[in-house]
């Protein structure tokens, strides 16, 4: 009796091991999406990598292991997924995660190479531009970083954060009116985000507006930021 059970379990598990391996890769991919989904992203990579093995030729796989390795910090793996993907079908989607990648990893120039690639593919893409701005105003170059923002917002004006950091990029180059009139379109966007309040409150206290100054500082402090009450009790007591 013992033998035959033993000789069940085995027969069992030889079903199951068939079973697994007559997944398709298509299978293995849309297993991994639903993993990525709940945020498993380990058990997303391990079924993004059974779909290679069986289809190593496409990008899509590629592309979204990449994506699950960059929710791990595991970005270099990342990035050489994205370049796998490129290689095999250059797209605007690959371009973009490569670059934001790169931005994350302080390579600047060559996060602007890539959203420069995902513009020539796409030139209607917002977020394109807005990385790019990103990209370029941490190099300082705040007028090339105004020019993209000013195309994102072109292409879709209720981004509060496109204003946030084109107004950033303006109290840079010292033009704080033309600040003041991005952190208020922050404002209005949206009326909950401090930082609207507080960088246009820097701005006002630049242009020796005190009222102005205390006036956002306190609002901004309200809205919980720390750093704000502190220079509310400093300055506006």
């Amino acid at each position: 009796m013992k033998k035959i059970l033993l000789l069940s379990l085995l027969i069992i598990g030889c079903n199951n091991t068939s079973g697994e391996s007559s997944i398709s890769a298509e299978e293995y991919y849309k297993r991994g999406l639903s993993k990525d989904k709940i945020e498993d992203y380990y058990g997303a990579i391990s079924d993004f990598n059974k779909a290679i093995e069986l289809d190593p030729n496409n990008a899509t796989y590629y592309g979204d292991r990449g994506l699950s390795k960059a929710f791990i910090d595991e970005n270099y793996g990342a990035i050489s997924d994205y370049n796998k993907a490129i290689e095999l079908d250059p797209n605007t989607d690959a371009y973009d995660n490569r670059g934001i990648l790169r931005i994350k990893l302080e390579d600047y120039y060559g996060a602007i190479e890539d959203f420069n690639k995902a513009i020539e593919l796409d030139p209607n893409y917002a977020f394109s531009y807005h990385f790019r701005g990103i990209a370029k105003k941490k190099l300082e170059d705040y007028y090339g970083a105004i020019e993209d923002f000013n195309k994102y917002i072109e292409l879709d004006p209720n981004y509060d954060n496109n204003y946030f950091l084109r107004g950033q990029a303006k109290f840079e180059l010292k033009d704080y009116y033309g600040a003041i009139e991005d952190f208020t379109k922050v404002i209005e966007i949206a009326p909950d985000n401090y930082n609207g309040y507080f960088y246009r409150g820097i701005a006002k206290g630049y242009l020796r507006d005190k009222k102005g100054y205390c006036e956002d500082m306190k609002k901004a402090a309200n809205l919980g930021d720390t750093v704000a009450t502190e220079l509310v009790e400093e300055n506006c007591n």
